[in-house]
């Protein structure tokens, strides 16, 4: 005799409400239909839910015939994990209780008021200029608006941190261990995402230095949009190697490939980094006036040009530069490698900031 085997009904369920669940969000659907669970393509399918859903699904009784307008038999939990949900079987294209539908003529007046407050503002910053406008109006519902005073903590080293935090009006700096400020973050600027990104404490304290006005996305809202959105990955790929590059160039380090800002690190700190390391690379700038070449042997500058200036000329010209790119290649070519100095570094370096001195006096 073979043994029954159950069958699976189709049925749709709605989550009307959760308690740090760190997967799903009230108003999302679960659907199974022909043998399988349906959930966001971005979100992963938690085994707990799963199996509850299953036991319910597969019952003697149809569940076609649960109540439409909701009851006790068409409520249910996941059964919990670090969190829990609660859910409802609804009957498909129709909200199962009156609660819900009051749920979704909130949510939408939410999300409206919210990109009329901001949705401009947030178009603006680099982090979402990669998202198109339906994209952004999604993500712009998740985000919660908050304004704290100056002189706050807004996280606190070495402890967990739950938000990705983004800058819409004024300015924090991350504080050193003895209360020297390390950095300012400012209008546009994010800060909290390495944490949610590793899953480790905060490696630094952030304080408000004036009133801020922050954009906040939870942890599990962050994690769910770099999943939808790849663009934002990419964005924060590249801002973590930024900021690594930065931190790199502070400690007095540089390394091939690095890339920058002039407005970070002037032309002659970054050419008195490279003497002091006794590097032998390539140094190419990027001005508005245009592109100059800058070529080190152990140290010491053995060529340089910038449009129709060549070597100490062209050197004395760069060190007033503030503005523009630059990037560090390591090693020269063979060509190159007997070159002599142009001249003493240190006596290159004074001579170029007295004529600067003398231009701007």
């Amino acid at each position: 005799m073979k043994k029954p085997v159950n069958k699976y009904h189709n049925g749709v369920f709605l989550i009307i409400g959760e308690r740090s669940c760190p997967i799903y969000n009230v108003g999302e659907e679960l659907k199974v239909e022909n043998f399988s669970l349906a959930v966001s393509s971005y979100k992963p399918s938690c085994l707990y839910l799963a199996q509850k859903i299953a036991n319910i699904v597969s019952t003697k009784e149809s569940i076609s015939r649960f109540p439409q307008t909701g009851g006790r038999n068409s409520k249910f939990d996941c059964g919990g994990c670090e969190g829990l949900i609660h859910f409802e079987y609804k009957k498909e294209k129709e909200f199962a209780t009156l609660q819900m539908k009051l749920l979704k003529e909130s949510e939408e007046r939410r999300r409206s008021k919210r990109l009329d407050m901001f949705f401009g503002e947030l178009r603006k910053l680099d982090i979402f200029k990669p998202l198109d406008d339906q994209s952004l109006s999604d993500l712009t519902v998740l985000l919660e608006l908050k304004t704290i005073l100056v002189d706050k903590i807004i996280i606190k080293k070495d402890t967990p941190n739950n938000h990705l935090y983004i800058i819409l009006n004024g300015m924090v700096a991350v504080i050193a261990d003895d209360g020297s400020k390390t950095a300012e973050i400012g209008i546009g600027e994010i800060f909290g995402e390495m944490s949610l990104l590793t899953g480790e404490p905060v490696s630094n304290s952030i304080h408000t230095i004036e009133a801020t006005q922050v954009a906040m996305l939870s942890v599990k809202n962050f994690r769910d949009a770099i999943k939808k959105f790849p663009v934002l990955q990419m964005f924060l790929l590249k801002l973590l190697v930024d900021r690594a590059q930065k931190m790199t160039l502070r400690s007095g380090n540089i390394t091939s490939g690095m890339t920058g800002e002039l407005a970070e690190i002037n032309a002659v700190d970054l050419f008195q980094l490279i003497n002091s390391s006794q590097k032998t690379g390539i140094v190419e700038l990027t001005l508005k006036q245009g592109k100059a070449l800058v070529v080190f042997k152990e140290g010491e500058i053995i060529y340089a040009r910038f449009l129709k200036l060549r070597q100490k000329e062209a050197v004395y010209s760069l060190m007033g530069a503030i503005k523009g790119r630059f990037t560090y290649t390591r090693g020269i070519a063979n060509e190159l490698k007997n070159l002599p100095p142009i001249g003493g570094f240190m006596g290159l370096m004074m001579e170029g900031v007295q004529r600067i001195d003398e231009l701007q006096g």
